[in-house]
């Protein structure tokens, strides 16, 4: 019987689509249950995307999971024999914890995974079958790979190691000392290879270099140098991946929207002697992607209000500027067509979500609000200005009982709750949206956890602060998405940025 492809949704076509590029691959599809034994996930949380596990127990009292990842499956599923590579493609649910919304989702992944005794060709097609499933689903897209064992092997010994990470994850190279900044710039700028190759002078750090750089010849060879960009900033260190990792994005989604690379890690974990590679694609995403609009506009959010107009001024003096925001009306959205430049007026504790959700491609937010609520963007530049601090306050007499558990009012609770518990103090948390000074006056708290920027209103309240969590600033940010599609465009306004800072300092 002949299927009427007019019925079937988009996302549905590029299942089949999928399928048939996998399957004519050599590969074959891996079938399995909804529900694994929870010990598997017990023991690998470590690898696993998210923490949380939906658990349930079976007729015979055995506990089970809704399986929360498909590789941890295949690998305990398949045979571990020198020699031997299997290649399976699979299409499943998976359950798990959305990063968007922080609830359980049911999530459709499609991809595959190469496993055994994997050889460079092996490797090679596992990418270019990432690659092509882009293509398969829109014209428009960026392959991002790199390194993980490169840059690991770079911060071997080296006492700011998590600072470089930081910098390198965020793009943000003003996080780091000037000597640094010169080691590891190439790092942070796009397609820097040659200077990576310089700079990588240990064994395995030019070991490594020297396979990420066979793979980017090998990419370009087969014509797909203009959509594969070299990319550290999703370079964690997290246990999971070992060696060439890569992520896709499509223009039209806010993140990434493909993702894999070689694991041999968690082969050695479930004491399997081969290697892994594989890759999985986010079909979930792809409902919404006919629904967007895209043109060549950098679309800018601002925070209302005095920073808002302090830092659309330094975008102004960089040249980025848009005449008709100067004028006097109760527009929020303003354009330069000629320069293709959109800014946006929104609350500032809603910037971060406008980046974040690829609403706006960059925007200027506090490094409370950052910290805060964690969206997932880049944080390019510190524009040194809304300067502050977030402090701990109490009244002026207040001597910590060590041997209570102490009241903290705030409405940074995830900061709050982050500090104390780096200090390994228990606390009550009391979250408020306003007049957090009276809290401890009334006793509904003991201390409070705010911004201080000049401390009058404390002063005023006979409160004073006690200790300073984290000074706060504006900090320049970048949808990712938008940043892999946009880098010249998005690099040129870092920088004019950039300078108009470095005139204040």
């Amino acid at each position: 019987m002949k299927i009427d492809e007019n019925v079937l949704k988009f996302e549905e076509k590029v299942v089949f689509a999928l399928r048939s590029l996998y399957a004519n691959a050599g590969y074959h599809q891996f079938k399995m249950s909804k529900f694994e034994e929870y010990d598997l996930y017990s023991k690998n949380k470590d690898f696993l995307v998210s923490e949380g596990v939906i658990t349930f127990n079976d007729t015979n009292g055995k506990l089970l999971a809704l399986k929360p990842d498909v590789t941890l499956s295949i690998i305990k599923n398949s045979r571990d024999v020198a020699g031997v590579t299997e290649k399976y493609y699979y299409n499943e649910n998976v359950y798990r914890i959305s990063e968007t919304s922080q609830t359980y989702k049911e999530i459709l992944q499609t991809g595959l995974e190469c496993i055994g005794d994997i050889s460079r060709e092996d490797l090679y097609q596992v990418v270019r079958l990432a690659i092509e499933s882009l293509a398969c689903i829109g014209k428009d897209f960026v392959f991002c790979i790199s390194h993980i064992g490169l840059l690991n092997a770079m911060l071997e010994g080296e006492p700011a190691a998590e600072e470089i990470r930081r910098a390198v994850a965020e793009k943000n190279l003003g996080l780091l000392d000037a000597d640094l900044q010169e080691k590891f710039a190439c790092f942070v700028r796009p397609n820097c290879l040659q200077e990576i190759l310089r700079v990588a002078v240990t064994p395995k750090a030019k070991e490594a270099a020297e396979e990420l750089l066979a793979l980017w010849q090998y990419l370009a060879e087969n014509g797909w140098e203009d959509r594969v960009t070299i990319d550290f900033s999703f370079a964690r260190n997290d246990g999971y991946y070992s060696g060439i990792i890569f992520k896709g994005f499509l223009n039209g989604l806010p993140s990434h929207i493909l993702s894999g690379g070689q694991y041999d890690k968690l082969m050695r974990r479930m004491n399997r002697t081969g290697g892994a590679v594989g890759f999985a694609v986010y079909l979930d995403a792809l409902e919404r992607l006919a629904e967007v609009q895209q043109d060549d506009f950098i679309n800018i959010a601002l925070p209302k209000g005095r920073l808002g107009e302090k830092v659309y001024g330094m975008f102004e003096k960089a040249g980025f500027d848009c005449p008709s925001i100067r004028e006097e009306n109760r527009k929020l959205i303003f354009e330069n067509k000629e320069k293709k430049l959109r800014f946006f007026w929104v609350k500032p504790s809603d910037v971060a979500i406008y980046v974040e959700r690829g609403a706006a491609d960059i925007g200027v937010a506090g490094k409370d609000i950052l910290l805060e609520y964690r969206p997932d963007v880049f944080e390019l530049l510190d524009l040194n200005v809304g300067k502050c601090r977030m402090a701990v306050a109490a009244k002026k007499d207040f001597n910590d009982d060590l041997s209570k558990t102490l009241r903290v009012a705030t409405k940074f609770s995830n900061i709050a709750k982050s500090y104390y518990a780096s200090k390994c103090r228990d606390i009550d948390i009391i979250h408020l949206n306003g007049s957090i000074e009276i809290a401890p006056i009334l006793g509904l708290s003991d201390v409070i956890v705010d911004i201080v920027e000049t401390g009058k209103t404390l002063l005023e309240n006979d409160l004073m602060p006690f200790e300073t969590i984290v000074p706060i600033s504006a900090r320049l940010i970048s949808n990712k998405a938008s940043y892999g599609f946009k880098t010249g465009r998005i690099e040129d306004i870092k920088a004019g940025l950039s300078k108009e800072v470095k005139k204040d300092d």
